[in-house]
């Protein structure tokens, strides 16, 4: 996808369902230009890319089909990870079987969890706005660091302080260069790692 296609996506969620405001504010692909560009310049096809960003798109339109946002998307190469949590079983459970049911998904990591108010208030959890600033964070840490293409590495965090890194790392010492730097933030208490190393 180009930045120039953008305002056609944005049409197309607005057209199945999705509200225009959330449409406008989902994290991954839609939000930011950065990511649209960096993504054009991967050391990877337009295909696999194209490929990646259908799979959000129909992501995106899942959480607008059931009124939510509390879930996030990251992807590379149709590998996807979801992270959220939500209060309400029902809602839960029918985000879940929709996404399972998205096509062209290769893996599917899902740290989606269901936990009642009374059982999040009693564990303290982070909220989930501060969730996507950790998040955002462990990514911009990748940015500038020596012999990382953080192109190719995307972060999400969870409600619990954890981290997680997905993406492709040319070499082994480039994969730890980049778990080293996305552990080494405030609050992080815990990093799953789902990078593939692959020259």
């Amino acid at each position: 996808m180009t930045v120039a296609r953008l305002p056609l996506v944005i049409l197309a969620m607005f057209a199945a369902g999705v509200p225009m405001a959330r449409a406008l504010g989902i994290t991954d692909v839609l939000t930011a230009p950065k990511t649209l560009i960096d993504r054009a310049i991967e050391a990877r096809s337009a295909e696999d890319i194209a490929k990646d960003n259908e799979i959000v798109i129909k992501v995106n339109g899942v959480m607008g089909k059931h009124g939510t946002i509390k879930a996030s998307t990251e992807i590379y190469e149709q590998r996807l990870l979801l992270t959220g949590l939500f209060n309400d079983k029902k809602v839960y459970d029918a985000f879940e079987k929709d996404v399972r049911a998205v096509e062209g998904v290769k893996k599917l990591y899902w740290h989606v969890r269901f936990m009642s108010d009374d059982d999040q208030a009693k564990a303290k959890l982070m909220e989930w706005q501060d969730v996507l600033i950790a998040s955002n964070k462990a990514q911009a840490r990748l940015v500038g660091t020596a012999g990382v293409a953080d192109v190719n590495y995307r972060t999400a965090a969870d409600s619990f302080g954890t981290v997680y890194l997905l993406g492709r790392a040319r070499s082994q010492e480039e994969h730890d260069k980049a778990l080293a730097r996305v552990k080494d933030g405030d609050g992080v208490k815990k990093v799953v790692d789902y990078v593939e190393v692959r020259p």
